[in-house]
């Protein structure tokens, strides 16, 4: 029985397709079944009407064509919770069926043949390796580039040569916007490109992270130091010192910022200190924050984020510039109480239906006790349900 041109199956199977020619590499492409890519999962309060939208999803997937994929069951987890996504399996029969085009990986061979008769070209300004940088953009395509005619498109391509070699120095950004249209963020984790157009080590750099601190207010060194993921829980904290952090300097992580290598080299990274007095500035407070980052100065580093996946996967990253950060155990032991008393929600309430376990951050009470809790309870909590007044 032929599949149902249903527009609902439709609109999926051209969402999938385009991300797969933006992937490059067709095999394997996912797409996440999220609210917005498939508000119709999301709306439905009738589980009869549910059904109807996954027999539909069933048909798709009885193809061959594509798989439904979905995380393992949990006690009371409705569908939308196991983070459905759909994996491409055939790209020609998928888009044969939904009339599909694919236009963006026309362009781009037509965009990669005119770069090498362009650099055949007597005159031109070749890389040094034309071969390395073909089949770079073969596999990691520029879809930035995709809307322009393919002459303007390697004019672009031109242009960030002719930067390269000029061995002048800008933020990453700013050399991406001079070169494609204005576009700042283009040359993003383009590392290998750079490489391969001849930019020198260093010669381009992202922008400095901006880490903003809470010195403790004795004019002592300070013993740990307290990472914090949001900015309303840093500032409470910083107010109103408790025993608990009163010695502590606080970073205000601002999701995975704090996980930048970046944040170890004082190129990288411009510590500024939170100062609702001057008292709290000083010289030699600013100099411990800079041997401390800068200088491998030994302090103990904890973190404390919202009790979800997202905030244990933060937790692994920073894990990887501070190997022995810990979970804090004091703000993690307030919200899992929480949590064991009934509190908190559920993923999808928050929009966090998405997230995934990390499986080990590498942190023994984070491995042993927060993760199983999480799963266990099938529900987060956010970080700011911490009240430090009540841990003073």
């Amino acid at each position: 029985m032929p599949l149902p041109a249903h527009p609902f199956l439709q609109r999926l199977a051209k969402a999938l397709l385009q991300r797969a020619e933006r992937s490059g590499s067709p095999a394997r492409v996912r797409l996440p079944l999220d609210r917005k890519c498939a508000p119709e999962l999301y709306a439905q309060t009738d589980a009869e009407q549910l059904q109807r939208w996954l027999m539909l999803l069933d048909d798709l997937c009885a193809t061959g064509w594509v798989a439904l994929l979905l995380n393992p069951p949990r006690d009371f987890a409705a569908f939308t919770e196991r983070n459905p996504r759909l994996e491409l399996r055939d790209f020609d029969a998928l888009a044969a069926w939904a009339g599909y085009r694919p236009q963006a990986l026309r362009w781009q061979r037509q965009w990669l043949e005119h770069l090498a008769a362009h650099w055949a070209a007597p005159g031109s300004l070749v890389p040094c390796e034309p071969q390395a940088v073909l089949d770079y953009l073969a596999r990691s395509p520029l879809a930035c580039v995709e809307d322009l005619p393919l002459a303007e498109a390697t004019r672009s391509l031109d242009a960030l040569r002719a930067l390269c070699l000029s061995g002048r120095t800008l933020p990453l950004r700013e050399a991406s916007a001079q070169v494609f249209q204005g576009r700042s963020k283009v040359l993003d984790s383009r590392e290998e490109l750079l490489r391969l157009m001849g930019a020198a080590p260093g010669q381009f750099q992202e922008a400095p992270i901006q880490l903003l601190v809470a010195l403790p207010d004795v004019d002592r060194p300070f013993g740990e130091v307290l990472f914090i993921e949001n900015l309303v829980t840093f500032e409470r904290m910083a107010e109103g010192r408790a025993p608990a952090w009163a010695a502590s300097l606080l970073v205000y992580a601002a999701g995975f910022k704090g996980s930048a290598r970046r944040l170890r080299s004082r190129a990288g990274c411009r510590p500024y200190v939170r100062t609702p007095t001057a008292a709290t500035a000083t010289t030699a407070g600013v100099q411990q924050v800079e041997e401390w980052l800068f200088a491998d100065a030994a302090r103990p580093v904890r973190f404390f984020g919202d009790l979800d996946y997202a905030g244990m996967q933060i937790l692994a990253s920073l894990r990887d510039v501070f190997p022995h950060a810990q979970a804090w155990a004091q703000g993690y032991g307030a919200l899992a109480g929480l949590l064991e008393r009934g509190g908190g929600h559920l993923p999808a309430h928050a929009g966090k239906e998405l997230q995934t376990d990390p499986g080990q951050t590498g942190c023994c009470h984070a491995d042993a006790y927060l993760l199983p809790l999480m799963r266990r309870h099938g529900r987060f909590i956010d970080q700011e349900a911490f009240d430090p007044d009540a841990a003073a």
